[in-house]
């Protein structure tokens, strides 16, 4: 089996949702024997957000830019990487209410009509084989899953819904929230997330 494992935050070590996601991968080794994993790191490597350049490569126009030739090489290969993978574990922090940008970069290459989805008669139809498994650790710095803010959530929402158009709609959202309220609520968080990955089945 293969596990594809994306990590978007920009803060390295000091990141709740790459403790979570690296936690996850491990827990997933732990229940799958020869599990081979594809690791992408988009803070370090981010992709460039669309231009024109990006859809006339996808329709086959040639890229004078080496730049922009370079990242749609990089956005097929995203592409190759989900199609080969039984398991995408995404770390996926809130920036501003939704995910980083780096991140949405990302959806933007995968989400690609003709490649991962097509449209018909009854609407958007995946191109995805079926039964694979995503995993989504969650952080957010306030509290977003209920009360006055939770209309502001464009984050997990965001996520299940754009993967959920490409046929990928087996997620589980492991979820630390309130990391920023103090020490003890990012420790408490934390120790609740590690609650449900320990709970995960393969």
């Amino acid at each position: 089996m293969k596990l594809l494992h994306i990590d978007s935050s920009i803060l390295g070590a000091n990141s709740v949702s790459r403790i979570l996601s690296a936690e996850i991968v491990a827990r997933q080794r732990a229940l799958r024997p020869g599990l081979e994993v594809v690791y992408r790191d988009l803070a370090a490597e981010p992709p460039l957000h669309l231009q024109g350049a990006h859809l006339a490569a996808w329709q086959g126009t040639a890229v004078a830019d080496p730049a922009v030739a370079n990242d749609a090489a990089r956005g097929n290969a995203y592409i190759d990487e989900l199609i080969a993978a039984d398991v995408i574990v995404i770390g996926a922090p809130m920036y501003n209410f939704t995910v980083p940008t780096q991140l949405k970069g990302w959806i933007d290459r995968i989400a690609v009509a003709g490649k991962t989805f097509r449209y018909t008669e009854k609407g958007p139809e995946s191109l995805l084989s079926k039964g694979k498994k995503v995993i989504i650790a969650s952080s957010r710095g306030g509290i977003y899953s209920a009360g006055p803010a939770a209309a502001m959530e464009h984050q997990e929402s965001y996520l299940t819904a754009a993967l959920g158009f490409i046929g990928l709609t087996d997620v589980t959202i492991v979820r630390a929230e309130g990391v920023s309220l103090s020490p003890d609520a990012r420790t408490g968080a934390i120790a609740k997330a590690r609650g449900q990955i320990e709970a995960l089945a393969a």
